[in-house]
């Protein structure tokens, strides 16, 4: 992966994210066995997801490199993902980075916008003013 220098739109140096994350909830169920070896297996609802995985919260001590199984309960869709982050503890459940054993970006459900997009880019402002008000009946 590519080093991103450091600027006011990156402000921490570091590998370049591969694919546009997206603040969204959805429903998931993941199994698997926790950092003690002791099957486990928990409901919860992603803080963030992307193209490669996710970022959820869950009660369950996870360990790095570890496998699960993700499952979208809308769709009742599997994957397998691999544990690649172990963030904060907040109200007892850690921040877990959850990335699927190959990118998937069908598997949330939802367009996932180009890699250089953002609020702020000009296109942003002109899909925004060019969308025809609504007309009553």
């Amino acid at each position: 992966m590519a080093s991103n220098p450091s600027s006011p739109n990156h402000p921490h140096p570091g590998p370049r994210r591969r694919s546009q994350r997206v603040l969204m909830q959805v429903s998931v169920r993941v199994r698997g066995d926790d950092a003690h070896g002791k099957s486990f297996e928990e409901e919860a609802t992603t803080l963030a997801i992307n193209a490669h995985g996710a970022l959820i919260q869950l009660q369950a001590r996870l360990k790095s490199g570890g496998k699960v199984l993700l499952q979208h309960k809308q769709t009742q869709e599997e994957q397998e993902c691999m544990v690649v982050f172990l963030g904060p503890v907040r109200s007892g459940k850690a921040e877990i980075g959850l990335e699927f054993s190959s990118p998937r970006p069908t598997f949330w459900r939802v367009a996932f916008p180009p890699e250089d997009w953002s609020p702020k880019h000009p296109e942003a402002r002109n899909a925004i003013a060019t969308t025809p008000p609504a007309t009553k009946k």
